[in-house]
């Protein structure tokens, strides 16, 4: 019979798992004891960060669940970063720990890595924690799991103390089967429909989850001649389209845009200050009566709506298609005018590091561009358009962890084997993850990591200076990438911060993991 570890790797399989990230430990044996035969492939980061980092890259091009393995106390909080990175942009992380015996909880009887309540802990930013203390617990608890990271999805946490995970266990039951999203509600379709089509200048904004509906978006847009306000997540949708808007609503070109509009429709996003308020300057246009779209009804209760249509983005938005019929009006004009102002209102420094941006996408065409909090990602966020749905995303918004570029880029290379991956990092944000250089060797993976050496955090010093404050604390040394490189064994270039020379060495034939050093600063 099968020990509960076992079992749990056995029920991970069973639901589809093909990869987990995870650094084993003595509290964890059992879980890996169940690896080698299950077909599950390990991939071991040189962090429990860096793991739960790698499942949410993966997890962002998979459409898949991340699965990251960690051991007891560090392990965890380790992680927990990470999982509060995963719960701002909704991303399905199951994060599997160890646990010190529940007996030992809050006694400070003095064990290894031990905790005052691990499980309180994670529940702290987990979408659904739940420990297993006995084999008949394991399979509620795996359906309750794999439940919690459908739909909007977030982090889960199961925990396993020590003491139970070598228990035995019966066959687990076979997976129960994953709940259809609702279907749109017909009486909010048809008011929606009467409300949008009767409009002369609607516009829609496009959030996170909508990038799996992009043809159903688009037949939306086009019937309505709207133009498509994008967050940063919803970057890659209908690229080049002339109805596209790929700009943040912080802009007030794009405010602009939205405050003109007599109808709004608002897809699968959270309407979140670091999208349509990142400055702080409040003044955001009233959205009141607008026709919402979110799979979550808790986020629908969050702002007030006209409609709230409570439904998958994908077949909402075919529903709203199904009952519009095409209308000739300006919205081309309309996105037109507001990407050309949105583009002039970026810093000179701001249009010039988009051209950066746009010599990746030129250079690597279908890139999966993953950033940390650099320069060049903040300036992304405010406009550019990317070539790939979904393929664009980064840490600088919503929880804005440093760090998270270089194992995310990595996660996101393994649940996409086939396609380019760049990982665009500053030269602070690398030395948060440098050891993961390491690992992107290891396993072989496709990525180019772009460092943007401005020697030092200057986003941050300019923040600083602009509030009126001394600069302090935003200069560390950045170490000598050249040597950094050569000791992970991959390939090396440094290049001046131009569009041409970016685009040259990104051309240059690679095979594996490699690493260009953009002179910034």
């Amino acid at each position: 019979m099968a020990s509960i570890g076992e079992a749990l790797v056995r029920g991970l399989k069973a639901r589809g798992v093909e990869v987990v990230f995870g650094i084993p430990g003595v509290h964890t044996i059992e879980l890996y004891r169940g690896l080698p035969r299950s077909g599950i492939r390990h991939v071991t980061p040189r962090h429990e960060g860096a793991a739960a980092f790698m499942a949410d890259g993966y997890a962002r091009i998979s459409g898949k669940p991340g699965v990251a393995f960690v051991i007891t106390g560090p392990g965890l909080t380790n992680a927990l970063t990470p999982m509060a990175q995963a719960r701002a942009d909704s991303v399905p992380v199951l994060v599997v720990s160890g646990a010190n015996e529940a007996a030992s909880t809050g006694r400070g009887l003095g064990y290894l890595h031990e905790l005052p309540d691990q499980l309180a802990l994670a529940r702290t930013v987990a979408v659904f924690a739940e420990e297993i203390g006995e084999a008949a617990a394991l399979a509620p608890a795996l359906e309750a799991g794999f439940a919690a990271l459908q739909g909007r999805g977030g982090p889960v946490h199961l925990q396993v103390p020590t003491n139970v995970m070598p228990l035995p266990c019966p066959d687990l039951p076979a997976p129960g089967a994953v709940p259809a999203p609702a279907a749109p509600d017909p009486a909010a379709v048809a008011e929606a429909v009467a409300r949008l089509g009767g409009a002369k200048r609607p516009v829609i904004l496009a959030g996170g989850g909508a990038k799996r509906a992009e043809a159903a978006l688009r037949a939306v847009a086009e019937a309505l001649d709207a133009p498509v306000v994008e967050t940063a997540n919803a970057r890659g949708l209908m690229h080049r389209h002339p109805l596209v808007v790929p700009a943040s609503p912080s802009l007030e070109a794009v405010r602009a845009l939205i405050a003109e509009a007599d109808a709004v429709l608002a897809v699968g996003t959270e309407l979140g200050l670091t999208d349509y308020d990142m400055y702080r300057r409040g003044g955001l246009p009233d959205l009141s009566s607008m026709v919402r779209i979110d799979v979550d009804g808790l986020q629908l209760a969050r702002h007030p709506a006209g409609v709230a249509i409570c439904a998958d983005a994908g077949a909402a938005l075919a529903a709203l298609a199904a009952g519009l019929t095409g209308r000739a009006g300006d919205g081309v004009r309309r996105a037109q005018a507001a990407r050309q102002a949105a583009r002039a209102e970026l810093s000179p420094g701001d249009r010039a590091r988009l051209e950066m941006l746009e010599a990746i996408r030129a250079a690597l065409p279908g890139a999966i561009v993953v950033g940390d909090s650099t320069q060049p990602v903040y300036a992304g966020n405010l406009y550019y358009d990317h070539d790939r749905p979904g393929g664009w995303f980064n840490a600088a918004t919503g929880f804005g962890a440093l760090g998270y570029g270089p194992p995310a880029a990595i996660g996101a290379a393994v649940a996409a084997p086939q396609a380019p991956v760049v990982c665009l990092t500053g030269d602070g944000g690398l030395q948060f993850s440098l050891a993961e250089l390491m690992t992107a060797m290891d396993e072989g993976v496709d990525v180019t990591f772009v460092v943007w050496n401005n020697h030092g955090y200057r986003e941050i010093a300019e923040a600083m200076s602009a509030a009126g404050t001394e600069v302090l604390g935003c200069d560390p040394t950045p170490p000598l990438f050249e040597p950094m490189a050569a000791a992970a064994r991959m390939p090396f270039v440094t290049i001046p911060a131009t569009p041409d020379a970016l685009a040259a060495a990104l051309r240059a034939p690679r095979k594996g993991p490699r690493m260009i050093e953009v002179k910034a600063g």
